[in-house]
């Protein structure tokens, strides 16, 4: 079924509804329930409205429409970026993110608006991931994205910028969820994962368009990545960081909490070690958090599985796809060269290397043929180059 349109005049009721100045998200809903549309909002007295618990102020700006030309303004900036509006009346809205305690009233979205109906798992952490972070976070958004869940994050540096990369690298799904306007850039080095996002997968925001990217915007963002998630997944984050706000956003709201141990000398493995001592459920591979999901979830995630085998005419149809999978990851190939496999053996995935510390280490070798075989290593996706010249084996 075909999800309703809004026309374009009940569009800009919703959009001037949510941009009256000191109208917070829990009043707007109290008021969508008391009056039912934005349409019957404005056309209330402002007696009316202050009796329903508004200030004289907050109902004046309402009584007054004093946001119609701004909300114009958000249509075309909508237009321009390929934006819609999806309403919190709206079918294609989540129902897990309806019934949190404050759901936004509208969200601005870029791309596939399917996938808001789709298996989410937010997968969350440091915005200055260690290398082992940033390993673990891009390979269980792959292989979880690739087991059929989609992954929401909040494309920040860091893990969240891995999870988007791991689940688009494995052909799979993924949200990003913004602290900014879904036609805004943030961070900037990101121009081209958001692109990518916005072609494949699907860009979210509460905050209207051309909204930048303030500091307080992201925690009440991150409801959205707990909100529209079945759960969410920890990374890396100190004791008090974002990600732990959004575990503890993910609680309150119901949701299962999954976190990955790490170093207990890393400040960064602070967080998620916390919530395992806490209850959270412990990652070591993408079974961990499948085999917590509850029992209907799973059933989804299999005959999703089971109908992307036969769409493709792969093979046997009760194939997990985790053998093949497993096969071509753990797979070597028999042609590499001695200081090639040298170099794999002196890399590591927990820790990056400087190429000089590398030259060091490889003996008997020249700086060109380290780098011709750091090369080779690196087009077989078996070796991954850092920033700074550090290089790290992948997991």
């Amino acid at each position: 079924m075909t999800p309703p349109v809004l026309s374009r005049e009940e569009e800009i009721y919703w959009l001037a509804l949510k941009l009256i100045p000191g109208l917070g998200t829990r009043t707007s809903g109290k008021l969508l329930d008391r009056f039912r549309t934005p349409q019957a909002i404005f056309r209330a007295s402002r007696t009316e409205l202050e009796a329903a618990g508004l200030s004289g102020t907050v109902a004046q700006s309402i009584a007054s429409g004093c946001t119609f030309d701004d909300a114009a303004a958000q249509q075309e900036k909508m237009v321009q970026a390929g934006a819609v509006v999806v309403t919190i009346g709206d079918p294609r809205y989540p129902q897990a993110l309806r019934d949190i305690f404050d759901p936004p009233t509208l969200l601005f979205a870029r791309g596939r608006v399917e996938l808001l109906q789709s298996l989410t798992l937010g997968v969350v952490g440091t915005r200055r991931p260690t290398p082992y972070g940033l390993a673990v976070a891009e390979r269980l958004s792959a292989d979880l994205a690739h087991a059929g869940l989609t992954i929401a994050s909040g494309a920040a540096r860091g893990i969240d910028t891995a999870s988007h990369k791991g689940a688009l690298a494995a052909g799979g799904h993924t949200v990003a969820v913004l602290g900014c306007g879904v036609d805004v850039v943030y961070p900037s080095e990101n121009r081209k994962l958001l692109a990518e996002i916005a072609a494949k997968g699907l860009i979210v925001s509460e905050f209207a368009m051309g909204a930048t990217a303030f500091p307080q915007n992201f925690p009440i963002r991150n409801r959205i990545i707990s909100g529209i998630s079945v759960g969410v997944l920890v990374v890396e984050g100190a004791q008090y960081s974002g990600s732990a706000i959004t575990a503890k956003l993910a609680i309150d709201q119901g949701r299962e909490v999954f976190a990955v141990p790490g170093n207990i000398t890393s400040k960064l493995s602070w967080g998620p070690n916390l919530l395992i001592k806490q209850g959270a459920k412990i990652v070591q591979d993408w079974n961990d958090v499948i085999a917590e999901l509850p029992p209907e979830s799973r059933r989804h995630l299999i005959e999703r599985g089971r109908q992307k085998i036969l769409a493709e005419g792969g093979g046997d149809a009760g194939a997990t796809g985790e053998t093949g999978q497993a096969s071509l990851l753990n797979s070597q190939p028999p042609e590499l060269g001695a200081i090639t496999r040298r170099l794999l053996d002196a890399l590591q995935v927990d820790a990056a290397i400087h190429l000089d510390d590398l030259l060091e280490k490889i003996e008997d070798t020249s700086p060109s043929e380290l780098i011709a075989g750091l090369f080779e290593l690196e087009m077989l996706g078996l070796v991954k180059q850092l920033p700074g010249k550090n290089f790290v084996k992948v997991w």
